[in-house]
């Protein structure tokens, strides 16, 4: 199934906001329904493609014939930009100035190579695309010439599996979902649970560095990444041998990250634990977000971690964030304070050890224990937020998110600024937000904070939002924050990335790009400015 075209995931699970919720935002906001319906897949006027016959009969050999080599309205709508809020009012517009001239689909590692020398020889930029679940541009090229997404999707097998080892070879375009059961079928799991798990790819959580919902027992997806293999115009890259290895600097950190700049990742080799045989997902409150952030890094420094632990803010908690399939739903409670999840998963024995001992923690810490209900109904709604995006979108509001990270130390200062930052910017613009935030990951060093807003989408919200995310991103470096903890850097996030890096860092990533990669074909902009 292919994801909605304007908006997230599967359209029959789209739902719109309830009346009260919609009256809430009026009253509280100024939102007022859109004025124009949005435009439909049909209605939108595509540019015919800019391919000639001999670049388009060079792709169809590269990938074994002309069906795998689409030019038809549709695939190239459905393969334009992400699912950032600026993304779907842009498409919602019919506004494709980003459509790629082509989708290609190899089946392996060598056709992969091939398209990209077939690129190479006919000067098209090229686009690895895996979910299209990216929301910070990086599937937005910059488009000094024209471009293909090179869709993964057929590269979608378990290459091999190795129970003494606890390792899986699979290819990119394995949907999340998919991997899951395949590497279930064996008694084994990854333990990769981000937000977009039901539509983005392995290919894609290694190339953006993603860190999911229970990175705390099972560590970010770079964290299990054993080995993986690089197509790129100059050859293959293989990287990964061993667990770990003194052979000099990591080449698998180079590619991580990477978000198609360097190469195409072909194939990721990661290490697997066995199913969990009891998952329990608990709820625990809070008076304030600084006794909850107390609670959280006492566990996260001091043990035992739960495999699962998150804390919302007040505003995020009042509101009903920390539940997303039951917005504007709280539990009523006029002193709701912080609502934080902690989740275990494991045996039987393992859970209930670590579930009693941080108990003792977080109720050391001042909090009161709230029952497993409002775990459960985070676990259900885990990955229902994008949904509620969309919804409020089309209900006339503006809603968009951003993360960041910072050692223990900074995050108060951290949360505090970028909080500051996009109440003021948005509020000097005409359209006062809602922000809201949650600790989203824990580590023993530091934490990461996820922001949402939302507002009224007054006039030209796209450019309002940029502004609005400049401001948050000089907040977050100057509070010592990284520009991104698990969304990646695309386009969105390019310039605050090259400050963090500094200009020799920038110059030495270039240098490797232009050892890899000599004429700038792949994903030209994203994570570095052009040369």
């Amino acid at each position: 199934m292919d994801m909605l075209w304007s908006g997230w995931g599967d359209p029959a699970r789209a739902t719109p906001l309830p009346g009260t919720v919609v009256g809430l935002l009026r009253d509280l906001l100024g939102v007022e329904p859109c004025d124009t319906a949005p435009v439909t897949l049909d209605g939108i006027a595509v540019p015919a493609s800019p391919l000639g016959p001999a670049a388009l009969r060079a792709l169809a050999g590269a990938v074994s014939g002309e069906a795998h080599v689409r030019t038809d309205a549709e695939a190239r709508i459905r393969h334009t930009r992400g699912k950032s809020t600026p993304d779907l009012l842009r498409i919602r517009e019919g506004d494709v100035d980003d459509v790629p001239a082509a989708v290609v689909l190899p089946a392996g590692h060598d056709e992969v190579v091939a398209v990209l020398r077939t690129c190479a020889e006919h000067g098209l930029a090229v686009v690895p695309f895996g979910g299209g679940t990216s929301v910070v541009g990086g599937l937005a090229p910059e488009r000094r010439r024209p471009f293909v997404a090179l869709d993964l999707r057929r590269m979608d097998a378990l290459l091999a599996l190795d129970p003494v080892s606890r390792t899986a070879t699979l290819q990119p375009g394995l949907r999340a979902p998919r991997a899951e059961e395949l590497v279930a079928g064996h008694g084994f799991t990854l333990g990769h649970f981000p937000q977009s798990y039901e539509w983005a790819t392995i290919g894609g959580f290694a190339a953006a560095r993603s860190s999911g919902q229970a990175s705390a027992g099972y560590g970010r997806f770079d964290d299990m990444v054993l080995g993986l293999t690089l197509a790129t115009p100059e050859g293959t890259l293989d990287a990964g041998r061993a667990p770990r290895s003194a052979a000099g600097p990591d080449l698998r950190q180079l590619v991580l990250g990477s978000e198609g700049a360097f190469g195409v990742i072909t194939s990721v080799t990661v290490r697997l634990r066995p199913v969990p045989r009891t998952r329990i997902y608990e709820g625990w409150r809070f008076p304030s977000f600084e006794a909850g952030a107390t609670a959280l890094r006492r566990l996260a420094q001091d043990g035992p971690r739960p495999t699962v632990l998150r804390l919302s803010d007040e505003t995020e908690t009042l509101v009903g964030l920390a539940r997303p399939d039951a917005i504007g739903a709280p539990d009523g409670r006029p002193d709701a304070g912080c609502l934080a999840i902690a989740g275990y998963e494991g045996t039987e024995e393992d859970t209930a050890h670590r579930r009693e001992r941080a108990a003792a923690v977080l109720r050391a810490c001042g909090g009161t224990y709230a029952g497993q209900e409002p775990g459960e109904h985070w676990a259900h709604g885990r990955y229902a937020a994008p949904y509620l995006r969309d919804a409020l979108l089309d209900a006339g509001a503006f809603a968009e998110t951003l993360e960041t990270a910072a050692f223990w130390s900074r995050v108060p200062g951290l949360y505090a600024a970028v909080r500051e930052a996009l109440t003021t910017t948005l509020t000097e613009a005409g359209t006062p937000p809602l922000v809201m935030c949650h600790i989203s990951h824990v580590y023993e060093n530091g934490a990461s904070l996820y922001f949402t807003v939302v507002s009224a989408r007054g006039d030209d919200p796209v450019a309002r939002w940029a502004s609005a995310k400049r401001a948050a991103a000089d907040a977050i470096l100057a509070a010592g924050g990284t520009i991104s903890h698990h969304h990646g850097v695309g386009t969105d996030h390019r310039d605050g990335y090259v400050r963090e890096a500094g200009p020799l860092g920038v110059e030495a990533l270039r240098a490797v790009k232009r050892r890899l990669d000599p004429e700038g074909l792949l994903n030209p902009g994203v994570l570095l400015p052009l040369d």
